[in-house]
């Protein structure tokens, strides 16, 4: 489970040093290897491999014959790349999705349950509710 935000920083090669309180919520089972996706609100989405399974067989279990679905396995798998954690515990965000979800030196990383989320710091604040009482109004509209 991965929750709180964290101010980081990218460095010059594109590569990004996990929060330890994000790295130790990592399984041990599940090594070094990550999964990483151009996500909703042009952010980027970093898994686990367990839990990137569980979205992946959702994907795969599309009707290739229906254009709607074949456009959304097509559109998906080619948002995802495998990224590992280096012995100094960073992985390098690839130039592209860098570019996609707008990314510089300053950046945010936010756990969102089961995945991890990176974000250009500006476009995370536009894209959270800040005041306690508008959450919990929303809360009490999904979850009541």
């Amino acid at each position: 489970m991965f929750n709180s935000q964290y101010d980081c920083k990218l460095d010059p090669k594109g590569r990004l040093v996990l929060p330890a309180k994000i790295k130790a919520a990592i399984p041990e089972a599940n090594g070094s290897a990550l999964m990483l996706r151009m996500a909703e609100d042009r952010c980027l989405a970093l898994y686990t491999i367990v839990e990137y399974k569980k979205l992946e067989n959702q994907i795969k279990s599309l009707n290739i014959n229906n254009a709607e679905q074949r456009l959304l396995q097509r559109s998906f798998f080619n948002s995802v790349t495998d990224v590992e954690l280096d012995s100094a515990g960073r992985l390098l965000v690839p130039k592209h999705f860098q570019i996609y979800a707008g990314l510089e030196k300053d950046i945010m990383v936010v756990g969102n349950g089961t995945r991890i989320e990176i974000w250009n710091t500006e476009n995370y604040l536009n894209n959270i509710i800040k005041d306690p009482a508008d959450l919990s109004s929303l809360m009490e509209k999904h979850l009541s």
